[in-house]
């Protein structure tokens, strides 16, 4: 996916927080210093590359997601996809 640019990132101050931003993908994270910031944009942008592992039941459980009513399946089968 790579444009064969070297990556932006920005990082800003907004107060209690900072924000990173990766101007390629877009995608932004945020932490309460510069290096929490972009360590989590770091992680963030993993999974925007479909790297990291399947949370564990209790991780799902502790985002608010109950994994016996969570279901997940293919977009073949979904009617939105047509």
């Amino acid at each position: 996916m790579s444009t064969g640019l070297e990556p932006t990132i920005t990082l800003t101050d907004e107060g209690e927080w900072w924000v990173a931003r990766d101007t390629e993908t877009g995608v932004t994270s945020q932490g309460k210093t510069r290096h929490e910031a972009l360590d989590n944009l770091d992680e963030a942008l993993a999974g925007y590359r479909g790297e990291g592992d399947t949370p564990t039941e209790e991780e799902l459980r502790a985002a608010g997601i109950d994994p016996e009513a969570n279901e997940s399946g293919s977009l073949d089968d979904s009617d939105i996809f047509e």
